[in-house]
């Protein structure tokens, strides 16, 4: 179905013989999936496996041991192989609003003190701080309100996964302080400070102000009161300078606390200045597993209703927000731990259509748990029919870095990594697959071994093998999409040829609307869209190309409608997926064909 023009934008359009359409723009890769932190169902950008950890916490203690989620190991394996864009979704157990971030408590002013200490009966908490991260785990396991220096006592305890914060370095002549964040569990004598923003001030208009240097600025998952859709609502007005907090509100500030000669306007404003002291963060909600949930079922135990811990309808919100295609970015995206079970409704169904309506993306899923048989996953694939999702089969043996351990794990845990070093090496409209490109690095094997009459069977039936070759390794062969029929985009390279050359020609034309349909314009962008299409062909991923866009397809009406057209023709290279070598045995003597 043709896409109506109703405002202002960058329209593009493919002809695939007896396939689908599309639209564009990818950046990156995204995986949704379970972390032990992080905001909740707020799309969040890492560029590194240190970034991600910081954002979503690393293992969780279930039982009397530590496990990691599949997230966190498909998102180390992606950075591994050369990733640098991943956006990372959390989903938690449960419906939305049950989770809260974590507030910092009582930061007390130097006037809720008297001579013999505490109790002058100013009560005024001076500013809050409020944790990106949300769930009960982020509160400090005792709450204090607070811990001055000059007193005596203990901190309140607390973990690896929460925070305390701390004021220093008070200077009341310049009405300057320090503010770290540590880690949860440190103590007075062996600080684990994760950041520190000195020389802060609540005066409102110096450039050192709270607000300003450590940023104020948060999201928040919303529901439009007209037609209950959600979106990410925007609060706050300075970017955030700090990986853990921003700074809810302030409630004391100190207006021009110095003048023009750098003396304190105001003496009164020393009472409105920060103590040296230490305080927790308390008041999140949200546990990570639903209340009475005994058998989280992880790894090799994922079943059907409990996919670490989760269900279905958990990823719903999720799937709507990512439908954005202007405001999320990204070329692959991957749900690990998350099986597609044809005897349900499962949000694997919608993220496909997710997908498909945004045209810029595939989908790497998994559509067998970890005891199905060969005739259980081909039947799974074939209730789906999609060219913008593949799956890959059987399950493999990876090490989990985050614990050393080697556990099982859906094989889109590692597909990501696959992608993206193909990527590295070569390029999109490469296949990723095979002994090159294909090889899984980081697998120790996968669940059973795959002689060539399975793998025949599992490809006929478009599910891509994981096999394991005793010299080279365990590595991806084959790279079918699920589209049912015969066609280029039956495969994955001309899928990802197709959402690479769209977002770069996408993005070229975006700088063209609201421009004159002219012959200037016209020329300008084949002058960036040819070049590019020339490059692809040397590069392997085109035998040919034309491009149009001149008076044969911009006539008087196609202007009259302030559209501006492009028609751009391609034959992709295809990959030999069947090399097929014929040995002839002569006669000693007989000559060779010429």
């Amino acid at each position: 179905m043709a896409e109506q023009i109703i405002s202002p934008g960058v329209f593009t359009n493919e002809d695939v013989p007896t396939i689908l359409e599309a639209a564009a723009a990818p950046i990156g890769a995204a995986i949704v999936g379970p972390t032990p932190l992080g905001p909740v169902n707020i799309p969040t950008l890492c560029t590194t496996f240190t970034d991600f950890t910081a954002k979503f916490g690393t293992t969780f203690e279930s039982g009397s041991d530590d496990h990691s989620f599949l997230t966190s190991i498909s998102a180390f394996n992606y950075f591994q192989q050369g990733g640098t864009n991943l956006l990372v979704t959390r989903v938690v157990s449960g419906s939305r609003g049950i989770f809260d971030a974590a507030t910092s408590s009582f930061v007390a002013p130097s006037g809720a003190f008297t001579d013999a200490g505490i109790g002058s009966g100013v009560s005024t908490n001076l500013f809050t701080l409020k944790t990106f991260s949300e769930g009960v785990v982020l509160n400090t396991t005792s709450s204090v309100g607070y811990y001055t220096q000059s007193e005596s006592g203990s901190l309140s305890s607390g973990s690896k996964d929460n925070l305390r914060w701390e004021i220093t370095n008070v200077d009341t002549a310049k009405g300057t302080f320090a503010l770290s964040i540590r880690q949860g569990d440190d103590s007075v004598d062996n600080k684990k400070v994760l950041e520190t923003f000195r020389s802060l001030t609540l005066d409102p208009n110096s450039d050192n102000y709270i607000e300003k240097i450590i940023g104020n600025y948060n999201r928040q998952v919303a529901v439009d009161p007209d037609d209950s859709s959600i979106y990410i609502q925007k609060l706050g007005e300075y970017p955030n300078q700090s990986a853990y907090i921003y700074v809810d509100e302030v409630f004391e500030t100190t207006p021009d606390y110095l003048d023009a000669a750098g003396n304190r306007t105001q003496d009164a404003y020393t009472a409105s200045m920060p103590v040296a002291q230490i305080g927790a963060f308390v008041g999140g909600r949200g546990t990570l597993f639903t209340e009475g949930v005994t058998n989280l079922n992880l790894n090799d135990k994922i079943s059907d209703g409990n996919y670490q811990g989760l269900i279905n309808s958990d990823y719903t919100d999720v799937m709507n927000l990512l439908i954005d295609k202007d405001e999320y970015k990204f070329n692959l995206i991957s749900t690990p731990g998350l099986i597609y079970d044809s005897t349900t409704d499962s949000a694997v169904n919608t993220l496909i259509n997710t997908v498909t309506s945004r045209g810029d993306a595939i989908y790497p899923l998994d559509s067998a748990y970890y005891t199905d048989g060969v005739d259980a996953v081909i039947t799974a694939a074939e209730g789906l029919d999609s060219n913008f999702a593949a799956t890959y089969w059987p399950w493999v043996l990876t090490t989990d870095p985050l614990t050393n351990k080697a556990v099982w794990a859906p094989a889109s845990t590692i597909i990501p990594s696959v992608y993206v070093f193909n990527d590295t090496v070569t390029a999109a409209w490469f296949a990723p697959a095979g002994l090159t490109r294909g090889s899984m690095r980081n697998v120790i094997l996968p669940a059973r071994s795959l002689p060539r009459g399975e793998r025949d069977k599992l490809y006929e039936g478009k599910i891509n093998p994981i096999v394991k070759f005793p010299s080279t390794g365990v590595a991806v062969y084959g790279q079918k999409t699920l589209q049912s029929l015969a066609s280029a985009t039956d495969r994955v390279n001309v899928r990802r040829l197709l959402i690479a050359l769209k977002n770069f020609i996408g993005t070229v034309a975006e700088g063209l609307v609201f421009e004159p349909n002219s012959l200037a314009t016209r020329n300008a962008f084949l002058a960036v869209v040819t070049p590019y299409l020339e490059l692809v062909q040397q590069r392997q991923g085109l035998f040919a190309f034309k491009v149009t866009m001149d008076d044969t397809n911009n006539g008087p009406d196609v202007i009259d409608r302030n559209e501006l057209r492009g028609s751009i023709f391609i034959q992709p290279v295809k990959a030999a997926e069947f090399i097929v070598l014929d040995f002839n045995v002569l006669p000693t003597g007989a000559e060779f064909p010429g």
